[in-house]
């Protein structure tokens, strides 16, 4: 009663169709595992360029710190030298002139005294 003949070839198509399915993703997933071996060859390669580079930029850094560092003592030293030279200077000069010394102390502390009193009247008067 049934006719079993058309059943036949819709599985036929069927399968076709499964087979070119399987067939695609097949294909899809060839390029893309290609794609991703080249795109891992690429990435691979960038890093090994980039050590080096790396690398030296850090070297190049170091250098430049390290020369900061010795301007930084080599200044320090330099400052301190000063300092010393000035304060043998003023004990000699206190030495050979007390009296003027004393007397531009004097002049020094007054000329402060002075400038305190006219900074704290110009606060007031805000």
């Amino acid at each position: 009663m049934f006719n079993t003949q058309p059943v036949e070839p819709t599985n036929n198509l069927a399968d076709q169709a499964a087979d070119t399915a399987t067939d695609a993703i097949k294909t899809t997933q060839r390029a893309a595992n290609s794609t991703l071996d080249s795109l891992n060859s690429t990435v691979q390669g960038l890093r090994r360029q980039a050590a080096p580079l790396l690398n030296r930029a850090t070297e190049s850094a170091n250098a430049y710190l390290q020369q900061g560092l010795d301007a930084v003592h080599g200044g320090t030293d330099k400052v301190r030298a000063q300092a010393r030279s000035a304060s043998t200077r003023t004990v000699n000069y206190i030495k050979d002139e007390p009296v003027k010394s004393i007397l531009i102390a004097a002049a020094a502390g007054a000329v402060l005294t002075a400038l305190v009193q006219i900074a704290s009247r110009s606060r007031d008067d805000r």
